[in-house]
């Protein structure tokens, strides 16, 4: 069966602030556990107002100990604005508190933008050494009690590591080193397929994965009626145009008005950019479902819901899963 997981940015809304986000974060999990989805995964984030995940390991740790079977991750920590000992420590520890639980995906973008990334004491330089940077990550979780620096917890811990991409840089490095790959197709779709593509070619088994393993973002709004789906969404579209006009803010009230007062170009950077969305009835979102993976191949999805309102968030999540083993059994 191919998993449903789950992307959460902890949304602060308008009206709302980071505590009622993380209140809310810690409520889905509880009723994705109930629903059957296989990981929980938070993002790093910074200076993003929509977005209470910034200290993404201790928000980790919240949802861990509030669930007992769902595997909960980091999709992703951004490496270059951490030291990897430090990482390695983080994620020994929370492994040694939830033993088989944890997941670590690493990315090499800021996650902020470049003044954020000056405050976090980042330089642009950093991101090239992000390899180095994993494979040195890597070798404090292998490390034995012979080696000079080990990280305690970390050392001798079995944390699976992801590489995150948006492009071909992470499909080879993923690849190369024998490591599971999501790719962030929910907010840059362009490349999808032949960053897939390169990763299926490349990939080098390893004693981490014998053989890809591609996880796909998709943005998912399902509402009993497809009208109701398009009206929630509007509010992650809202999102994206705030951001791309640099006046990011809290996640707005749905806008049904909304789209008819964007320009042409940003109305084709929404179609595109968000591209990977399935919004609408279960009926449609079953069906559009089955098309991409059809078309992917995927070995997993991660949905993501930016949605205003928390009980509809919920309702999206609750009917997405309630499609998963209609989608495995049409498909098998």
């Amino acid at each position: 069966m191919i998993p449903f997981s789950i992307l959460d940015l902890s949304p602060i809304v308008e009206g709302g602030d980071a505590a009622q986000a993380l209140r809310n974060t810690l409520d889905l999990a509880q009723h994705a556990e109930q629903w059957g989805y296989h990981r929980f995964w938070l993002a790093e984030h910074h200076n993003i107002p929509s977005v209470a995940s910034a200290a993404t390991s201790v928000v980790m740790c919240a949802v861990a100990g509030r669930t007992s079977t769902l595997r909960v991750g980091a999709g992703g920590i951004m490496l270059p604005n951490h030291s990897p000992l430090v990482i390695a420590e983080q994620f020994g520890t929370l492994e040694s508190l939830f033993p088989g639980r944890i997941d670590l995906a690493l990315g090499r973008a800021p996650g902020s933008d470049q003044v954020t990334a000056r405050a976090l004491r980042r330089q642009p330089a950093d991101a090239d050494s992000f390899p180095q940077d994993v494979l040195e990550l890597i070798g404090y979780f292998a490390a034995s009690a012979s080696h000079r620096v080990r990280a305690i917890p970390g050392a001798g811990l079995k944390v699976p590591v992801w590489i995150l991409g948006s492009s071909m840089y992470g499909a080879q490095l993923a690849a190369q080193l024998g490591l599971p790959y999501a790719f962030a197709s929910h907010f840059a779709p362009a490349l999808m397929m032949d960053a897939i593509a390169i990763y299926r070619e490349r990939f080098r088994p390893s004693e981490h994965l014998p053989r890809p393993h591609v996880m796909l973002g998709v943005n998912v709004v399902v509402a009993e009626t497809d009208q109701e789906a398009r009206r929630l969404f509007t509010s992650h579209q809202q999102a994206f145009v705030n951001l791309r006009r640099g006046t990011p803010g809290p996640l707005p009230a749905p806008d049904e008005q909304f789209l008819g007062r964007l320009s042409p170009q940003e109305r084709r950077e929404i179609d595109q950019t968000l591209s990977v969305s399935v919004v609408g009835s279960p009926r449609y979102a079953q069906s559009a479902l089955e098309a991409f993976v059809g078309q992917t191949h995927a070995d997993e999805l991660i949905l993501t819901t930016q949605v205003y309102d928390h009980a509809a968030r919920l309702r999206s999540y609750e009917l997405a899963a309630s499609l998963h083993e209609q989608i495995e059994m049409r498909m098998s």
